[in-house]
């Protein structure tokens, strides 16, 4: 099942009374802590899962909830490990259903009374089965837009995992920034074919940096290891990644997962969550994203892009200025 930290909370809720289990005990649940397991394909320290798991904890460490989790669960395992924290009486589930709908969806008609969020590239379902996704193609646009600004060579490389919608929306939206302040630029795509393998995502680097990329759009790890080595710079997506390489990356578009988590949480302890779309939490409006400072590269940055990037993000926050979503697999331009 992967390292599960604070494994008193799979099985010890036996004192729970049924009903505080149950969706509709609304008065039970705000009684006690709701009991919260994650259950991730990769480990906790790739990004997009660290998000998630970073704010079942920050909603722990307040005392809101009991969290457990396992991580690195393989596909073939992870319908069992759903089940298992089911029977466990675990009152809410995160996880990621990308790879496993069928399964995922399966366990949640199964067990009506626990609540299930889960990203996903499809609807919510029933009466427990929520769906969120890092909707943070605005932030990654304005990333774009450094990127374009900062480039000397016109050619921007970008690794990603998959070609899903998760992954394209950002890619493509990312190239719409940059396109806007520097019309002529150039890209090359690469998918690696997996969700966290550093090593290949950094040859995918080198190979781009080979053929004159200068800025590198660093959607999985190793890319900005990569860039580091060449002396090249970094777009870093989902986390703030400076503080690692503080003259490599340039910018981040950050996903914040606690506006979906705590609302999630506080449906579960007041008998109120139903099947539905989180995805809207993950956008700039809902405080779900942002742009990180540019801490390390203020003052490198050019004034003029500066200035543009700052004016989008208001229109952004403002609803005046729209980021088109566009899931369609992004392509190479050379």
């Amino acid at each position: 099942m992967g390292r599960m930290i604070g494994r008193r909370a799979v099985l010890a809720a036996a004192g729970f009374l049924a009903g505080a289990v149950a969706l509709g005990s609304g008065d039970a649940l705000a009684q006690a802590k709701v009991k919260v397991a994650g259950v991730y394909t990769v480990p906790i320290e790739q990004q997009w899962v660290g998000r998630i798991h970073k704010a079942l904890k920050e909603a722990e460490g307040r005392g809101e909830i009991e969290y457990v989790w396992a991580e690195s669960v393989a596909a073939t395992d992870y319908e069992r490990v759903l089940r298992q924290y089911a029977e466990g009486g675990q009152q809410l589930i995160v996880g990621e259903a990308f790879a496993v709908e069928r399964p995922a969806r399966a366990v949640a008609k199964d067990y009506p009374k626990t609540a299930f969020l889960m990203g996903s590239s499809f609807g919510p379902v029933a009466n427990n089965f929520s769906v969120f996704d890092n909707y943070i193609q605005e932030p990654a646009y304005l990333t774009g837009m450094i990127a374009g600004a900062m480039s000397k060579s016109g050619i921007i490389g970008m690794v990603g995992g998959y070609p899903i919608p998760e992954v394209n929306r950002l890619m493509n939206a990312f190239m719409d920034g940059a396109k806007e302040v520097r019309p002529d630029i150039r890209f090359m795509v690469s998918f690696i074919g997996s969700w966290f393998d550093p090593p290949k995502a950094k040859e995918a680097a080198f190979a781009m940096i080979d053929r004159g990329a200068d800025i590198l759009y660093a959607e999985r790890f190793g890319v900005s290891d990569a860039a580091k080595e060449r002396g090249k710079l970094a777009i870093g997506n989902v986390i703030d990644t400076q503080p690692q390489y503080p003259e490599t990356v340039v910018a981040s578009a950050l996903w914040h997962m606690e506006p979906t988590i705590f609302r999630a949480i506080a449906a579960v302890r007041e008998g109120k969550f139903i099947g539905e779309d989180y995805g809207q939490f993950s956008t700039m409006k809902f405080m779900g994203s942002s742009l990180a400072p540019l801490g390390t590269f203020e003052g490198k940055v050019p004034a003029e892009a500066v200035a543009k990037v700052r004016e989008r993000e208001e229109q952004i926050r403002a609803g005046t200025f729209t980021v088109k979503v566009n899931d369609g697999e992004p392509k190479s331009s050379m």
